[in-house]
Order: structure tokens, then C-alpha cells, then sequence
């Protein structure tokens, strides 16, 4: 549901790769002990080939503040993953001659700007111009706040366009909180229960549904992220999100999915061609993901504490599914290390600095940082002993001390080096750097 800056997805490089017969195991499992020592990553990977389960790691806690150890059957938030299940079910009805995918929306939701041109492929694809009510300054003083689709649908035509129908895509989840409840209408039932009747029971998925508020006793995972240890989030209410990023599941699950998809049980051939086919980057709940010269499909997923990530490499029938409930470490780094297990490529067990600073010494570092190089100020403060950042129109982040004068951010990538004599501060991320002045 919602992005952060300077973020990418797994990697494109040139090698012949090959699934790996025999793969490490033991190798793998340190990997991810040493995530786990290191307050890292808490969540759930699984790997399939077809239906079967070849590999899976479940680490850290479903409940930090009761200390229950999540397990496989631990349930997480998917956030974006959502909108493929949406996808599926909307080509369905098309499939049963429900709806037609050119068909405007203005019968539906003629307040919103362009009804009339905007057909529910447009939605689909991210090519209608509705705004992301997600980007909205005011976004995160409301989400945790029940809301009817009366009270949704106003949010969003009011919000407007950013563009005209079909002259770009941009990523939008007003379009599948819209799509949700067009399938409701043409229905008559509740998004749970036709998630339920032509997905979940058809696959035979045993820990997805739509989700409501988070029931530990369930075994559904909080979310947290990390500031001198893990810190609950705030919890956004399903009612807004809905088929864009409400629903609950498990790697394990997500895998039965994707494997459903691709192998033509869900939908036609024709369908799962349309849902795959690239137009500016976005296909229909799906976009491609690279691992060097393989291209998978899936799609990523987060809201609040939660991330997640799936895609299907089909020349093998290889799916690879992660959901975590706290990131302290790119993610994209771990479903590398994993599929790198898989496909015989090389990776090594991360090795993390125990250095560590005085207090009275985070002083020196605060204040405002503009840069010339790029439009950008951040401002750096602290909470207790976490040095904090906070990057113009984005959230804030906490920084590990590395070294003397030298912190990172391993969820993006980010390196922060300071030269208090110059006021300077460098900010590295993928190989490349930028200079700031402190104001």
C-alpha cells in the first residue's frame, strides 16, 4: 500500500543460471540465524516447485510483546500482493461474461473525474489517472479509522486525476478499492466470501482470507518496525484497503497460489496472457520480476510493518514467496541470497558491526542536510539511542552505527557518512553517492 523512496527490486545480471539439484540447506539456515541474531528480519520464505514445498524458513515473533515465535502457519498482512488475487477474480467474471473489461465505471462511481472514459481494464492496469488516496499528506491521520464505501469513494473523487485515462500508468490503489466494489455489486456479496468461493476453497489455500482486525490468538502476526528494538505499528483498518491490500496469508499459501495461476487452474489461458502482458512497466495484478537473465511474474506487497513479495518462474515451475511483519534489512538482499540458493549463484551469510557509540557523541550529528545534487533535505534526530532520518515527503528511518561517523540503513541500502569538520554528509546507496550541508 505504501512506498518508500530509492527501492528496487531483486537483480538483472548476465549468467546462464540452473536449478540447483542438491542446494545448502545449512548454508541457507545460517543465513537466516544470522538475520534473526541480529534483530534483522522477522517473517516467513518458502520456495515450490509445482505444488510441492522444497524449502522454508519461518523467524522471529508473531507477537513481540507476549514473545510468541512465529511458526509456518504464522499468517501476515500481503498489503499489494492483494491485487492479484483482485485481478483473478475480475477476470473470472469477465471469463463468466459478469462484466467486460472495456466497460466504464460512470454507471458505478459517476463522481469520479473521467467515469466516463475510464474502463475496468484502465483500473486494472493502473492507467486510469485516479489518484492514490495512499499519497495523501493526511493519509496516516485516518487509516487506522473504519470507513464505509460511501466515505471511500468521496475520499477518492476527491482526491481527482493526475492524468487523462490511457496516456500512462501510474500506481494507483484507489483503482482496486474501486475494483472491490464492482465485484460486490455485480455479485451481491461481500469481497471475503467471493475470495473465499472462487479462490481459497477451488486451491485449497488454508491460511488466506480477507482480514479484519489483528487476532494474535489466531496466530496472525502483528507488525512492528525497529528503534532500539522492535516497536509496534499502528494497525490499518482493512475497510480502506480492501481488494488493494486487506487480504492474510503465508508464503506456503502464496506459493499453492501462484502455482494455481500459472498452471491455468484459476483462468484461462487467454486470461493469464492479458494479466502478464507489460505496458509502462505494469501488467494486470502482476508486474515482471528479474533474477539476472530470468524474468519471473508477481507481484510486491506492504502496509504498515508488513512486506511481502511472490513471483513465479515458470520454465521451472519454481515460485518464491516472503512475508515479514519487521524489516530491519532490504528484503530485496534476502530474496536474492534465497533464489541464489535455488539457481547455483554465488551470496554470503551477512556479517553485522557490533560498533557501537556514546550517546552524548549523536549530538553533533542532528540537524538539517540539503543537498544541491539532488531535491532532497533530511534531517536527522535522534530517539533515545537511535540516530533517526527523515528525507523530505518520506517516513522516517533509524540508523545503525557502522563506525566512527559512518551509519546504515539496511532496509534500502543506505549508507550515511559524516564529516562534521565540513558540516558535509554523504549519503551512498547503490553505487552511487550524493553530498549534503548540514544548514
Amino acid at each position: 500500500m505504501t512506498r518508500t523512496f530509492l527501492t528496487a527490486l531483486l537483480i538483472g545480471a548476465f549468467s546462464q543460471i540452473g536449478l540447483a539439484q542438491n542446494f545448502d540447506r545449512t548454508k541457507l539456515d545460517k543465513y537466516f540465524n544470522a538475520l534473526e541474531t541480529n534483530n534483522k528480519f522477522m517473517g516467513s520464505v518458502a520456495v515450490s516447485k509445482g505444488d510441492t514445498i522444497i524449502y522454508s524458513k519461518t523467524i522471529g515473533f508473531s507477537d513481540v510483546e507476549n514473545k510468541v515465535k512465529a511458526n509456518e502457519n504464522s499468517k501476515y498482512r500481503i498489503g499489494s500482493i492483494s491485487k492479484t488475487f483482485t485481478s483473478v477474480l475480475v477476470l473470472k467474471a469477465n471469463e463468466d461474461n459478469k462484466l467486460d473489461l472495456n466497460q466504464t465505471i460512470d454507471k458505478y462511481f459517476p463522481t469520479i473525474k473521467n467515469a466516463r472514459e475510464i474502463t475496468i481494464k484502465f483500473l486494472l492496469s493502473h492507467r486510469s489517472g485516479i489518484h492514490n488516496f495512499t499519497d495523501e499528506k493526511d493519509y496516516l491521520t485516518w487509516n487506522t479509522q473504519r470507513k464505509t464505501e460511501n466515505e471511500m469513494v468521496a475520499i477518492i473523487a476527491k482526491a481527482g486525476s493526475d492524468f487523462q485515462p490511457d496516456t500512462k500508468a501510474e500506481y494507483s490503489n484507489s483503482n482496486f478499492v474501486l475494483l472491490t466494489y464492482i465485484l460486490e455489486k455485480i455479485f451481491n456479496k461481500s469481497y471475503s466470501e467471493l475470495l473465499e468461493e472462487c479462490i481459497i476453497k477451488p486451491v485449497g489455500l488454508q491460511n488466506t482470507y480477507f482480514g479484519g482486525k489483528i487476532e494474535a490468538s489466531k496466530n496472525e502476526c502483528k507488525s512492528y518496525h525497529f528503534s532500539d528494538g522492535w516497536k509496534l505499528n499502528p494497525e490499518t483498518d482493512t475497510s480502506i484497503p480492501l481488494g488493494a491490500g486487506g487480504i492474510i496469508s503465508t508464503p506456503s499459501d502464496l506459493t499453492k497460489f501462484s502455482d494455481a495461476l500459472f498452471s491455468g487452474k484459476l483462468l484461462r489461458a487467454e486470461s493469464l496472457e492479458i494479466m502478464k502482458t507489460i505496458k509502462d512497466h505494469y501488467g494486470i495484478g502482476l508486474f515482471q520480476i528479474p533474477f539476472y537473465k530470468k524474468i519471473g511474474y508477481g507481484h510486491t506487497g506492504g502496509i504498515d510493518g508488513f512486506s511481502s513479495v511472490f513471483s513465479n518462474f515458470s520454465d521451472g515451475k519454481i515460485t518464491y514467496a516472503l512475508t515479514s511483519n519487521g524489516t530491519n534489512y532490504n528484503s530485496n538482499n534476502i530474496s536474492i541470497a534465497v533464489l541464489s540458493a535455488f539457481y547455483n549463484e554465488p551470496y554470503d551469510v551477512p556479517l553485522f558491526s557490533n560498533y557501537t557509540i556514546n550517546l552524548e557523541d549523536l549530538e553533533k550529528y542532528l540537524g538539517v542536510y540539503a543537498s544541491k545534487e539532488i531535491p532532497l533535505k533530511i534531517r536527522v534526530t535522534k530517539d533515545n539511542k537511535t540516530l533517526i532520518a527523515q528525507a523530505t515527503g518520506q517516513s522516517a528511518f533509524p540508523l545503525e552505527a557502522i563506525e566512527n561517523n559512518q551509519f546504515k540503513f539496511d532496509q534500502v541500502g543506505i549508507i550515511l557518512e559524516f564529516n562534521m569538520a565540513e558540516k558535509k554528509m554523504i549519503l551512498k546507496q547503490g553505487g552511487r553517492q550524493f553530498i549534503f550541508t548540514k544548514e
